[in-house]
C-alpha cells in the first residue's frame, strides 16, 4: 500500500505536470487544488526537489516546477523515493534486499519465487508509466465516460 506521503507526492506531481512549462506554482495553490495539507506538502516538495525532480524559485512569481519532462518522471522512482522498497518481502527487493530470517534456502523458496514475480511485474508497470501516462489515462477515462 502506498503511504500518504507517496500518494500526495504523486498527486502534486501530476498537477505540476499538467502545468508543465507554465512557470512556478505556489505551494498553497497546489495544496488547495489537490486537497493536501500545506505543511505536509512543503516537506514532500522539498524531498522531490532534493531528488532532482523539482526546481523552485523564491520571491515574487516563485514556487515549484518540474525540472524533468513529465515523460521522464516514472512512478517507480517516485514510489521508491517516498516508500523505499517495492516488494512485499525483503528478500525480493532490488535496492533494499534483506534475507528473511525464517528462510531455509531462498534458492528453492516457492514463496520468494511468487513474490519476486509480483515485484518484477509491479516494478515494470511503475517504470513504464510516467506522469504523462497518468494524464493520458485520465483523459481516456473521461472520454470513455462521455460516450
Amino acid at each position: 500500500m502506498l503511504s500518504k506521503k507517496a500518494k500526495y507526492g504523486i498527486n502534486a506531481l501530476v498537477y505540476l505536470a499538467k502545468k508543465y512549462e507554465q512557470g512556478p506554482l505556489l505551494i498553497g495553490d497546489i495544496a488547495r487544488h489537490e486537497n493536501i495539507p500545506k505543511k505536509f506538502l512543503e516537506a514532500i516538495l522539498l524531498d522531490l526537489k532534493n531528488a532532482g525532480v523539482l526546481g523552485s524559485k523564491k520571491g515574487r512569481g516563485g514556487g515549484y516546477y518540474l525540472i524533468k519532462s513529465p515523460d521522464e518522471v516514472n512512478m517507480a522512482d517516485v514510489v521508491r523515493l517516498f516508500d523505499g522498497a517495492i516488494g512485499f518481502l525483503p528478500c525480493v527487493t532490488h535496492r533494499y534486499y534483506e534475507r528473511c530470517e525464517e528462510c531455509k534456502d531462498e534458492k528453492v523458496c516457492g514463496i520468494r519465487s511468487l513474490f519476486k514475480e509480483v515485484r518484477d511485474q509491479t516494478v515494470n508497470l511503475l517504470k513504464n508509466n510516467s506522469l504523462s501516462d497518468i494524464i493520458a489515462r485520465e483523459h481516456a477515462i473521461v472520454e470513455q465516460g462521455s460516450e
